[in-house]
Order: structure tokens, then C-alpha cells, then sequence
């Protein structure tokens, strides 16, 4: 059963002063020097299988849309996200595309009448969340309900088992976990492969760092 407590206090963390730290902290800092998988890497994720038909759940800052090549000049792009600081700041970043936003709790049926859309970006979102990575296969499920028959679903999360984690890793997941920031002392490789193979014919899983980069389609 999700603690719906955590949930929002999770999400609540991402102030306006943290997002204004964020890119520099965490796509600079954290992931080339801590995590051991640098944000180039993520950003060459998107490139790889970014559609034209978009939509990025967990958007953070915004930083891998606003940066990424979209195979279209006018693609369209929505953002979802619980925390109305991060998908205001997400799409002041992305504003000349005019994306679509919707607020939502992941864990809930998407009730909202959206398009489907042929691809679909978690960047570090399930180690966000609260639960072990198979109680939270219920957000695969929920947004497989708005993806095309033909679309994908790809990202990545900070594995607490599996991954590679050296001594500041393994510091700074343990302070996050104390904090509510991350939920992941639970989320091991094997659990996040089977979530998304119990959902797509195609899935593929590799290990940066600490980082499990995924592309899962049918």
C-alpha cells in the first residue's frame, strides 16, 4: 500500500530554491562525480528516443527537453508532474514549444481525457517515489493508459542494488532516504526489469554508475 503521506512530501521538496539549484547540484555535481552517470548520457537517452508526440512525467527543471532534439520543429510536449513549482518552471523553460500540463499524482488512474502519446520519459522518477520498485509497476500501468499501442517508454533511476556505488554514493543515497527525498533502499535491477517486461514485449536495461538507463516498448 503507497503512503500517500510520503507521496506528497516527497514532491513538496522541489521549492522554487531547490529547482534553482537543481541543474548545478545534480546534473552537474551529482551525477558525473557521485551517481557515475553524467548527464550527457542521459541527454543523449532522449535524443535516441524522444518522439514528436511527448510527454515527460517528473520534469524537474526541464533540462532534457529544453535540450534535447526533437525529430519535429513544432513537436508536441506535455509535462506531468504532482509539484506545480516544477512543471511551472519546466514549462517557462520549454514555453516556446507550448506544452501541455497536467498535474498528477501517478500512483492515482488517469482520469483526464489526454491524447495518447508515442513516447513517454520517468527521468529519475522512481526513486522518488515511495514503495518498493514492484509497488510502484501501478505508475507503468496508469500511463501505459495514455501511450500509443506502438509508443515507448523510456529513463532511468538511481538503483540502491545493482548499480555500482562508491562510498559518497553510498553516503548521500542513505541521507536521501533518511530525508524522504529518495525511496529506493528497496529498488534492486532485477525488480525494475520485471515491472516493465510484465508490461512491454521489448525491454532493455543498462547500468551506469548507479544509474539504470531503460527503454521498454512493444
Amino acid at each position: 500500500m503507497i503512503d500517500k503521506k510520503k507521496v506528497m512530501e516527497g514532491s513538496a521538496v522541489y521549492t522554487p530554491q531547490l529547482l534553482s539549484l537543481y541543474n548545478f547540484g545534480v546534473l552537474q555535481l551529482s551525477n558525473s562525480y557521485i551517481w557515475r552517470c553524467p548527464t550527457s548520457r542521459l541527454l543523449s537517452q532522449y535524443n535516441q528516443f524522444v518522439t514528436a508526440n511527448h510527454l515527460d512525467v517528473g520534469v524537474g527543471t526541464g533540462y532534457f527537453l529544453a535540450h534535447c532534439q526533437f525529430p519535429t520543429n513544432q513537436p508536441r510536449i506535455a509535462l506531468m508532474d504532482l509539484n506545480t513549482n516544477s512543471l511551472n518552471y519546466a514549462a517557462q523553460k520549454i514555453a516556446p514549444y507550448q506544452p501541455e500540463v497536467y498535474q498528477q499524482d501517478v500512483f492515482d488512474p488517469i482520469t483526464t481525457n489526454i491524447e495518447p502519446f508515442e513516447s513517454i520519459s520517468l527521468n529519475y522518477l522512481f526513486h522518488c517515489l515511495p514503495g518498493t520498485i514492484l509497488e510502484k509497476e501501478i505508475v507503468i500501468k496508469n500511463l501505459k493508459t495514455i501511450l500509443k499501442d506502438k509508443g515507448r517508454i523510456f529513463g532511468s533511476t538511481i538503483l540502491a542494488h545493482g548499480g555500482e556505488k562508491n562510498p559518497m554514493a553510498e553516503m548521500l543515497m542513505n541521507f536521501y532516504n533518511s530525508k524522504g527525498i529518495f525511496h529506493n533502499n528497496n529498488d534492486t535491477l532485477e525488480g525494475l526489469e520485471e515491472i516493465l517486461k510484465r508490461h512491454f514485449s521489448q525491454v532493455s536495461v543498462k547500468v551506469h554508475g548507479c544509474v539504470a538507463i531503460f527503454l521498454a516498448e512493444n
